[in-house]
């Protein structure tokens, strides 16, 4: 009898691929932060990259969103080889992403910010701003009524006249994911989307990846809170010293010995021995690991 995790499995591999990295290498120095990863994401796919702090996974984002060029491999989204463009050409292709600190206009409204993503779809140029030409009107009203309903399927319900850097952290999250929204982009990257935020705020990121998911828009995110990642991602990467160790399952990655030893680390023999005396045993995996 097949299982549901073997059955779910095959149905994101049926999907077309949609981001395709390849052999990534990124270098700074003689520091080698990302070495040889690859991986796909399919259409609607929910993926999560984890792995402890330092595994270069924000640095594969810069990569993949432009920001960085790899020193080596390829980056291909909706089959163009991305790799190397500026990040407001990968926008237009078709990917947003959100950042670990926020990086909305403080001074601006909520719905100023959130129409702010737009420019890339907005059909207006400089002389219908400086005219005010019936072009510039419409499109004008047209980012200010995309603004609201990307607001509303946020769940952000406050005064959107307020300036955004008066809002609570959580809310300030989902205008930041809003904004991202109102491109409509076909993949869309989260980095650490649930830092900072209590329960009841996950559980509502939860459903609100879940809604995303729904549109047929790619969901890749970077995230710590495993309970998050596990009930969410239909597929995760795990990366450790910069190297890809797994690609599975949100099951096969849980029982993954080489995920175990990255998250935990395993005990030496050796000072097992010293530790415990000639006569002692020990089983299980210390509680050290990496920092």
């Amino acid at each position: 009898m097949t299982s549901p995790t073997t059955t779910s499995s095959r149905a994101v591999a049926e999907r077309p691929v949609l981001l395709q990295v390849r052999d990534m290498t990124v270098q700074f120095g003689g520091v080698t932060a990302v070495n040889g990863l690859s991986f796909d994401v399919h259409e609607g796919e929910v993926l999560s990259v984890i792995g402890p702090n330092g595994a270069g996974k924000t640095s594969a984002f810069n990569c993949i969103t432009g920001f960085y060029k790899p020193s080596a491999g390829t980056v291909h989204f909706d089959g163009a080889d991305v790799t190397g463009w500026r990040p407001a050409r990968i926008a237009i292709r078709g990917v947003a992403r959100t950042f670990q600190n926020l990086r909305l206009f403080g001074e601006l409204s909520v719905l100023d910010n959130v129409r702010a993503g737009m420019h890339v779809r907005i059909k207006q140029n400089a002389f219908d701003a400086v005219l005010h030409t019936p072009r510039f009107r419409r499109s004008e009203q047209e980012a200010t009524d995309e603004a609201h309903r990307w607001l509303d399927f946020v769940g952000s319900h406050g005064n959107r006249g307020a300036e955004v850097r008066n809002l609570p952290y959580g809310e300030q999250r989902r205008v930041e994911i809003a904004r991202a929204l109102a491109r409509e982009p076909n993949m869309l990257l989260l980095d650490e989307p649930a830092a900072g935020l209590n329960h009841n705020e996950k559980e509502q990121l939860l459903d609100l990846l879940r809604r995303i998911s729904s549109l047929g828009t790619s969901v890749v995110l970077i995230e710590h809170d495993m309970g998050l990642v596990m009930r969410v991602s239909e597929r995760i990467v795990v990366l450790n010293y910069g190297k890809e160790i797994a690609d599975g399952t949100p099951e096969q990655i849980r029982n993954d010995p080489a995920v175990i030893e990255a998250y935990l680390g395993v005990e030496d023999p050796d000072e097992a021995d010293e530790a415990d005396g000639p006569d002692e045993t020990t089983d299980g995996p210390s509680e050290g690991g990496r920092p």
